[in-house]
This record gives structure tokens, C-alpha cells and sequence, in this order.
């Protein structure tokens, strides 16, 4: 049995004991990347712990301590409570505010993880303060940032026509760009609707909590409920009190994303001098906020992005790619590439993969037919909505920033369940979207 065949079989025993026994996939996942590295690939354990994402797990251990500074002083509900003025109380809006916010970020450039990291924290701190499923929250800022993750002047979108160039295939950028948009648009709007969506429609912050609101940030931001449904909106006329403590912490936050975002300066090094800055101010109010770090999170991403480092060594990716691309009907061998982007992607850097799978895909474009640039929107879009998993840098994040309204467990659970249907369901309904029209 080829070293391919063994890591893929690793691969999946480590998710069905992962997901059948509780015990954290990340510590599962070093121990695949150990046996499977040393034993099948002959690797020793320096090459094998190179495949550990060290941005990855800085950015989730800067930006939890970051948000974890803010909710101790209280800086997550001003931003809260601004933000909801803004919309005139109307809680149904909230959750598509994320998701354009996010779209924007990466459409001008940003990258997915570091727009995810900005404003995942603060999104899932309305879903706790609002009773707005975290779920559904957290997955319309992952949605929003691929949705807008292929325009021309993305990383994503770059990336793609570049090696579509690269490979010789016609290029349309604005195909690539809108099918992504699109798709997850549609995937945002799906949640609303299944997710009680509806129920927020009727739901308006009153004026009565606004009140409530300002003594709590005077007192420090304890979290406050959700209140009833039909009442007066927000007016914007109250005064918002901010303590000096809030406005250093608000110009961090603004300081990280003008920094990581138009610097182009790691997010996760950003984040982390942000809140060593901020605890050195204030040493003995913030002395636990490092306790509040994502360590479960850390180390279930550090042991996938180790394993799929492995995954990627044995070759397995381009085995069933190359595979795919021999099958005698062009259409089902797209279907499985789109599954293939899809799989892998869900373990694997996106960014790192589609430079992998759309040469892989021109044999299918240039003897059977397919249009170009749809067959590359497919495997793009297959590829990348997938990052809603908790393997991923994104739905990581997601993980990482949980409301306190949610056990861990049991939020990490339904983020598990919904990236298993979109792997199993998207790049089928992606490809009869876009791949079975041009064939």
C-alpha cells in the first residue's frame, strides 16, 4: 500500500474517533502525523513538526488574547452597542452587516483569515448579547469573506487567475469573482432561514435595554439579554459613556486592522503586541485575560495543519486528482475534483491549494470541453466554502471567539455538523451549478 492510500486511510480514522470519542482531533492528529510521517514516509520528527502552521496558531492565540482584554474591560460592548444603534436596533440586520463587512475587507485585499479575525469577535459578541445563533453568526463572516474572497485585486481571486494564465486556460475574473459571491450569499441566506433568521425580523433593541446597557458599560460591560420582540427602536440620541481604558482598546483594534490590512503585516504579531501593550497598562486587570486564550482551539489547528502537511507529503491530493482527471466522462471527473478541493481544503490551506488543483483540472477543460472559467469558479468556490470547518484557519476562529452563551462542546459540535454537510452537499450543488451547464 503506497504511502498516499496510508494517509488517507489515517485521515479518516482519526475524524470518526475524533468524532465519535471526545477526545480533541488535534492531539489525534499529531499522533496520525507522527506515525504515518515517520513510518510510511520516512520522515524524522523536525521534517514532520515543519508542517506545524505557525501563523496559523499565533493568529489564534493574538487575536483570543486581544478580544480577551477587550471583553474584560468592557470595549466589546461599546463596539456592540454602536454598532446596533447604527442599524436602528433592527436585530435582523445584524448578522448581513457582518457578512458585507467581511465581504469588503476581502474583496479590497484583505486576507480571509485576518478579515475573519477582526471581525469574528466582534459578530459572535452580538450573537451572545442578542440570542442570535452563534452558528449562524459565526458562518456569515466565514461565508462573507470567501463570498467576496475572488475579486480581481483578492489574494484568492489573484491566485486563481494567475494560474489559470499560467496553465494557458482563458481567464474571466468577474466569473470567478461573482460565482463565489453568489454561492455564499445564497449559503448565508439558507442559514438565516434555518437558523431562526425569521424570528429576528419581528426583534428590535428597545429603549429600555439601551438604558440598561450604558449602567452595565459604566460598570464594566456585564453582558446583558436580549429583550422582547416589537418594541421602539433605537433612537442614537443617549450618550455613551467610554472610560480611557475603552478608547486605548478601541485605537488597538483600529491600529491591528489598519496595520494588518493595509501594511499587509501578520495579523497574529499584530494582535499580540496589541494586547501585550494594552495588559502592560493595565497589568493587574488584565493578568488572567490569558487564561481566556483558545488553548483547545490552538491545539486541534496545530495538529491538523500538521497532518495535512503530512497529507500533502504523501501525495495524496494530486493521487485522486490525477486519478479524477482520467475518468471517461468529463463531467464526473470535475465532480470529483470539486470534491477533492473541497476535502482537502476543509483540513488544508485553501491558498496553498488552489495552485495545486487547477493544473490538475486542464486535461478535463481541454479535451472535454468545459468551460474554463466556470470549471475554475467550481473548483474554486468547492475549495473555499469549506473553510467554514473547525480545521480550518477561519472556522477556527469562529471556534475560538464562542459566545459565552454556548458551551464549548457543544458549539464546536454544530460548527463540526454544518462543515460535514457543506463538504458532503457544496461541491455537488456547485458542480451541477456551474459545471454540468457548460458541458
Amino acid at each position: 500500500m503506497g504511502p498516499e492510500w496510508v494517509a488517507i486511510i489515517a485521515l479518516v480514522a482519526l475524524f470518526v474517533v475524533g468524532t465519535v470519542l471526545p477526545i480533541n482531533m488535534g492531539a489525534l492528529a499529531y499522533v496520525a502525523a507522527w506515525l504515518v510521517g515517520m513510518y510510511s514516509l520516512g520522515l524524522d520528527e523536525k521534517e514532520i513538526l515543519a508542517g506545524v502552521s505557525a501563523d496559523l496558531v499565533l493568529t489564534l492565540i493574538g487575536v483570543t488574547y486581544l478580544f480577551a482584554i477587550a471583553r474584560n474591560n468592557g470595549t466589546v460592548d461599546v463596539i456592540v452597542r454602536s454598532a446596533v444603534r447604527s442599524v436602528g436596533g433592527r436585530v435582523a440586520l445584524i448578522p448581513w452587516v457582518m457578512f458585507a463587512v467581511t465581504a469588503l475587507l476581502t474583496s479590497i485585499g484583505a486576507a480571509s483569515p485576518a478579515a475573519c479575525a477582526i471581525i469574528g469577535p466582534i459578530a459572535l459578541g452580538f450573537a451572545g448579547r442578542y440570542k442570535i445563533n452563534p452558528l449562524m453568526m459565526g458562518m456569515f463572516v466565514v461565508h462573507g469573506a470567501q463570498g467576496g474572497g475572488f475579486s480581481p485585486i483578492s489574494i484568492y481571486g489573484t491566485i486563481t487567475n494567475s494560474v489559470m494564465e499560467d496553465a494557458g486556460l482563458p481567464t474571466s475574473e468577474l466569473t470567478v469573482f461573482l460565482s463565489s459571491l453568489v454561492v455564499n450569499t445564497i449559503m448565508a441566506a439558507i442559514l438565516f432561514v434555518l437558523l431562526g433568521g425569521r424570528e429576528l425580523m419581528s426583534r428590535r433593541i428597545d429603549a429600555s435595554e439601551e438604558e440598561h446597557l450604558t449602567e452595565d458599560l459604566h460598570r464594566g460591560g456585564a453582558s446583558v439579554p436580549a429583550r422582547g420582540t416589537g418594541a421602539t427602536a433605537l433612537t442614537g440620541t443617549q450618550a455613551l459613556g467610554v472610560r480611557r481604558d475603552q478608547v486605548l482598546t478601541l485605537v488597538a483594534f483600529a491600529a491591528v486592522a489598519l496595520i494588518a490590512l493595509i501594511f499587509d503585516k501578520n495579523i497574529g504579531f499584530v494582535a499580540i503586541t496589541a494586547a501585550v501593550v494594552l495588559a502592560m497598562l493595565s497589568p493587574h486587570e488584565h493578568k488572567d485575560a490569558v487564561k481566556q486564550i483558545a488553548w483547545p482551539t490552538v491545539l486541534l489547528v496545530a495538529g491538523v495543519s500538521t497532518y495535512a502537511a503530512i497529507l500533502t507529503a504523501s501525495g495524496s491530493p494530486e493521487f485522486v486528482g490525477t486519478w479524477a482527471a482520467g475518468f471517461s466522462v468529463v463531467a464526473l471527473g470535475a465532480l470529483v475534483l470539486c470534491y477533492v478541493g473541497g476535502v482537502v481544503s476543509a483540513f488544508a490551506s485553501s491558498t496553498a491549494l488552489l495552485p495545486i488543483i487547477i493544473p490538475i483540472a486542464v486535461p478535463l477543460i481541454s479535451e472535454g470541453g468545459i468551460n474554463a472559467a466556470l470549471f475554475v469558479a467550481a473548483l474554486a468556490v468547492s475549495s473555499t466554502i469549506v473553510d467554514v470547518s473547525p480545521f480550518s484557519t477561519n472556522g477556527a476562529l469562529m471556534l475560538a471567539n464562542k459566545p459565552d452563551t454556548i458551551t464549548e462542546p457543544v458549539y464546536y459540535q454544530q460548527i463540526l455538523t454544518y462543515s460535514v454537510i457543506v463538504v458532503l452537499v457544496g461541491p455537488l450543488l456547485v458542480w451541477a451549478a456551474l459545471v454540468l451547464p457548460s458541458w
